[in-house]
């Protein structure tokens, strides 16, 4: 594995060790930030995934649009594009006032974060339940 896709699996790794941290948290739980770093843990993910392939991807937090640039190398990564789409919202929409996660989407979130983690850990050669 090329020393750039490590760094990119040490960042995604990060954010999914604070999503479960913050979802368990017994006071004051910030479901919010459980949100937010469940997209950043894919997006890093799918980073490392385009990083390890060669293929640019320019500074963008859009999960679906990372997908478009890796399913040509990994077909079967479209079967993650539902989750995609619920994730994507998360790195805006819980960050401003108006809108909050409840622990039950938090929940969600770090499901299908979990789910989308494993399936990138295997593709990359890593051990999927780390």
């Amino acid at each position: 594995m090329k020393l750039l896709t490590e760094e990119w699996v040490l960042k995604a790794e990060g954010d999914f060790s604070t999503a479960g941290r913050e979802l368990r948290a017994r006071k004051a739980p910030n479901y919010d930030a459980v949100c937010f770093h469940t997209q950043q843990c894919v997006e890093k993910y799918l980073k490392a995934m385009l990083q390890e392939e060669e293929i640019e991807f320019g500074k963008t937090h859009n999960l679906s649009a990372l997908l478009d640039k890796i399913i040509p190398s990994y077909p079967l990564l479209e079967t993650i594009r539902p989750s995609l789409h619920m994730l994507n919202a998360f790195a805006i929409d819980f960050r401003y006032p108006g809108e909050s996660a409840d622990k039950v989407l938090a929940g969600k979130a770090y499901r299908l974060c979990k789910d989308v983690r494993q399936t990138t850990r295997v593709l990359l050669n890593l051990d999927p339940t780390y």
